[in-house]
């Protein structure tokens, strides 16, 4: 009988300073009605002298209790992040020991698809038999590499953390996933760290980000539903990388599935980078949307461009 990984328990957390356009417009050219209608964004929270392990200790708490798993039973930590608390050790390990975990812990970086990469990864210890309970987390301080007088990304990013418990279990889960890598779009969207000490800011090529996301996310979940014998209208919710209302939207209207059937969080939130797909699934989950057997279409894309796609029970 195949083993499926599944998800029993989902957290999240988001730090308490909230900075709202209007906040924005008195230190930018901006306001709300510009970046609401080209982003979908209201507001944005924002960390003070929390890290990204912090605000994961608290999601990721959310999520145990959730599970009804305890710390020590987990058999792996997968971490992502682009915003680590230290060049080393992995931000895994200081995860593991605040919350009292004794199982091995590594970060996974792939920027916004790093919870698709790392959610990805664990089902495959799980199918393997290597591991049965596993934290993911995609935790992020995007605001500390965001300059903030560049009114084209400091408009996009904030800060928070998600996090699921993923089991083995007879019951379905994960039933397909996908990921793709392709390091040519490098210009489109990086932070240079060139030189010793300094650390650069978040730069981006917002058409070209727009164009590149709609069309690679767009085939591969046609193409996903299509190795699985599925149509768009069988998903129950589509769960995506919050990145921008324009590029979601675009993506549904492409896969004819109704914006009712789609969760977003961008307007509370903005762009947490790999943070942002486990928010949204936290909160369509507490607020009764997401319901045990519905159908779940996740899909996130990053700089690199990294890309990927998981279709789930949940």
């Amino acid at each position: 009988m195949r083993k499926f990984a599944r998800i029993i328990g989902t957290g999240s957390y988001l730090p308490p300073k909230i900075l709202t356009n209007d906040d924005l417009s008195k230190t930018i050219d901006t306001s709300d009605k510009w970046i609401s209608a080209r982003t979908g964004i209201k507001q944005r929270h924002i960390v003070t002298d929390e890290s990204a392990c912090d605000l994961a200790k608290v999601a990721v708490n959310n999520a145990l209790e959730m599970a009804e798993v305890n710390a020590n039973e987990l058999d792996l930590i997968i971490f992502a992040t682009t915003t680590p608390d230290k060049i080393f050790p992995a931000t895994a390990t200081l995860l593991q020991t605040a919350i009292g975990a004794t199982c091995p812990a590594f970060d996974l970086q792939s920027v916004c698809a790093g919870f698709i990469f790392a959610l990805t990864t664990a089902e495959q210890y799980i199918k393997t038999g290597a591991a049965n309970k596993i934290l993911v987390i995609g935790s992020e301080t995007l605001s500390r590499i965001v300059d903030w007088q560049d009114r084209t990304t400091a408009i996009l990013f904030g800060d928070g953390a998600g996090a699921v418990v993923l089991a083995g279990s007879k019951e379905r889960g994960i039933l397909h996933s996908k990921l793709f890598s392709d390091g040519r779009y490098l210009s489109a969207l990086q932070v240079d760290n060139n030189y010793i000490n300094e650390t650069g800011f978040i730069q981006m090529k917002g058409n070209e980000v727009f164009k590149i996301a709609v069309n690679q996310l767009s085939s591969l979940a046609e193409e996903m539903l299509k190795e699985c014998n599925m149509s768009a209208s069988q998903l129950d919710w589509m769960v995506p990388h919050q990145a921008n209302i324009r590029i979601i939207s675009a993506i549904a209207k492409r896969l004819k599935i109704p914006m009712e059937k789609v969760v977003v969080t961008l307007a509370k939130h903005g762009n947490t980078s790999a943070a942002s797909i486990p928010l949204a699934l936290d909160v369509a989950v507490r607020d009764g949307r997401i319901q045990r057997g519905h159908t779940l279409l996740f899909e996130g894309i990053g700089a690199g461009f990294s890309w990927g796609s998981i279709l789930l029970e949940f």
